[in-house]
């Protein structure tokens, strides 16, 4: 089945037809880093790594580009605060970002270009739109021409007299059209800044995505991608801007993730109610909230809240519990022949129920609803008083399969369920034997392996952390 694909631009789905014949040409707009990312910024880059993957599994190369914001009014900031330079907070938070997606499964880009080393293609790219009429100069600061552009709103689906009622010139612009937005902006006095032929400065935002997917991709590419909030004004400059430069469309398919909420409220740090993911990976299992993440659709809005979080870890416990059954029951099933047919059938047919949602618009929520048909399946199978390799195979190497295709990983050495029981069982014999050195040691060593224990008239009970 051909994957089909949500298209801001059309507000349809479409069929997937790449460039280049299994390849896929994919640009991410990533983090501008001046602090640790927020569980905001961690949504797309879960969701469009595992766009990412599932392309992978189908056989396509991804040729996938994330780029830093490594310059811009927020970095000049926070270095006057803190009384450091630039590049030093950028590298800093570069380093933590990496760190905190690849606790999170997601892999490393092909390209992470930074504005900074991409200067010469941005001030070449500006020079072209000034020489194809569409951009100006103005005190050393150079804008976008808007009206220039005929497709201007195309992706928004806003017109320009609409845009141009909200629009406004702020102070200290010089700008001819109150639509017109900023490619160059001139140095203050103490900035970092670069020399281009309108003087010392840096690059406006809108620019920095378009000569770096020129650069790494080629004119046009097969898929732009990034969060609900960058459609305008961001990826609408971008269209602009690329469009107007290279005469070819820049992006084939849009693809947009949703926001969300903090306890169904809009995240702002006006609110208090700001989330860094830095922050959460500590205190909760980040496949968890991977999990989490995948558990909504990515165009909708997903909700964020402590129970919502610990119903997704329960969740997720059974796919870990069953995946540590069928590993335990595989050293104890028979190879004898015997006519699986209908078990192996079941296994083939949630394989491509599991596909056919991926396929339709990467549709993560119905597909975790696949895996749980699976789950409950292998549960039921695992009931039989025998058996047979052949069945615990497919169901294990499916759900890994599944598991891999969303970046999740399972732990290696967690504890079967019946090691579990073995060790309680030692534990209570070794409490009745008066032996409390021996048990506060099995219980110490099982906490370690995050098993909490509960002692309770009715027996000990025990749960995953």
């Amino acid at each position: 089945m051909t994957i089909r694909i949500y298209n801001t631009i059309t507000r349809q789905k479409e069929a997937f037809q790449p460039i280049e014949p299994n390849k896929v040409k994919m640009y991410v707009c990533g983090p501008t880093v001046y602090n640790y990312i927020h569980i905001g910024n961690a949504r797309p880059a879960i969701v469009f790594d595992t766009v990412r993957r599932y392309f992978e599994h189908k056989g396509f190369t991804v040729d996938y580009v994330l780029n830093f914001t490594d310059v811009d009014d927020k970095l000049i900031k926070a270095a006057n605060e803190l009384g450091e330079e630039v590049p030093a907070i950028a590298n800093r938070f570069i380093q933590a970002y990496k760190e905190d997606v690849g606790a999170l499964g997601v892999k490393e880009a092909v390209h992470h270009p930074r504005v900074t080393e991409t200067m010469d293609d941005i001030i070449t790219f500006i020079s072209t739109l000034i020489e194809k009429g569409h951009a100006y100069e103005s005190e050393g600061d150079v804008y976008f021409k808007t009206r220039s552009f005929e497709g201007y709103g195309k992706l928004s689906h806003q017109s320009i007299d609409e845009l141009r009622s909200g629009a406004r010139i702020q102070v200290g612009e010089k700008k001819d059209d109150p639509l017109d937005f900023t490619l160059w902006k001139k140095a203050k006095d103490g900035e970092i800044a670069w020399q281009s032929p309108w003087g010392e400065g840096r690059p406006g935002w809108h620019i920095e995505c378009s000569a770096m997917a020129k650069r790494y991709l080629g004119d046009t590419i097969d898929i732009h991608a990034g969060g609900q909030d960058l459609t305008f004004p961001h990826h609408e400059n971008e269209i602009a801007q690329s469009e107007a430069a290279n005469g070819k469309a820049f992006a084939n398919y849009w693809m947009h993730n949703g926001y969300i909420n903090i306890n169904n409220e809009k995240m702002s740090k006006s609110l208090g109610n700001f989330v860094l993911a830095h922050d959460l990976i500590q205190k909760h299992d980040p496949k968890v909230l991977r999990f989490f993440m995948l558990s909504v659709h990515y165009r909708n809005p997903i909700n964020f809240s402590d129970s919502l979080l610990e119903s997704a870890k329960n969740s997720f416990d059974r796919i870990d519990n069953v995946m540590a059954n069928l590993k335990h029951r595989k050293s104890t099933s028979l190879d004898l022949v015997e006519d699986n047919r209908e078990w192996l059938e079941k296994v083939t047919k949630m394989e491509r129920d599991f596909e056919r949602e991926m396929d339709d618009d990467f549709n993560t929520a119905n597909a975790i609803s696949v895996i749980f048909d699976l789950v409950k399946e292998a549960n039921t199978y695992l009931q039989r008083k025998q058996t047979h390799t052949e069945v615990i195979q497919a169901f294990e190497e499916l759900l890994n399969k599944f598991l891999q295709i969303l970046g999740i990983v399972l732990d290696e050495d967690s504890l079967l369920d019946e090691e579990i029981e073995q060790l309680i069982e030692q534990r209570i014999e070794a409490r009745n034997n008066k032996d409390f050195a021996l048990a506060d040691q099995i219980r110490d060593d099982l906490k370690e392996r995050n098993i909490i224990l509960e002692d309770t008239p009715q027996g000990t009970r025990w749960k995953r952390g």
